[in-house]
């Protein structure tokens, strides 16, 4: 099943119906890098940072996104969350990242 198939709501909104998970998000492994002074997001308390790409961000505007950020912070899925922007987080869950990818892009359809 294709991700069009899977979240027809969000989908309809865009052009391209082949779009590909890392279009929409973006979720990396947060570690503890020396060489950085930019990262946000201390590596022991958030495991994951994600990042929502700017076709979500278009499709749903600015008030969805901060509904999103609610429902992401409020979701026990999440031991702690950060939302550095509107569109960056940092999370420390037990969850996969695909288990996360899954979790936000619904989250999103039921937003649509």
């Amino acid at each position: 099943m294709t991700l069009a198939q899977e979240y027809p709501k969000l989908f309809a909104n865009f052009e391209d119906k082949e779009l590909e998970l890392r279009h929409l998000l973006s979720i990396d492994e947060n570690y503890e890098d020396f060489d950085s002074e930019e990262y946000e997001f201390d590596f022991e308390e958030y495991n994951y940072v994600i990042y929502i790409a700017e076709s979500i961000q278009n499709v749903i505007g600015r008030d969805n996104m901060e509904e999103l950020m609610v429902k992401l912070h409020d979701n026990d899925a999440f031991e702690n969350f950060l939302a550095t922007d509107i569109d960056i987080y940092g999370v420390k869950s037990n969850l996969t990242k695909e288990e996360i990818s899954t979790l936000i892009i619904s989250q999103v359809e039921d937003i649509v």
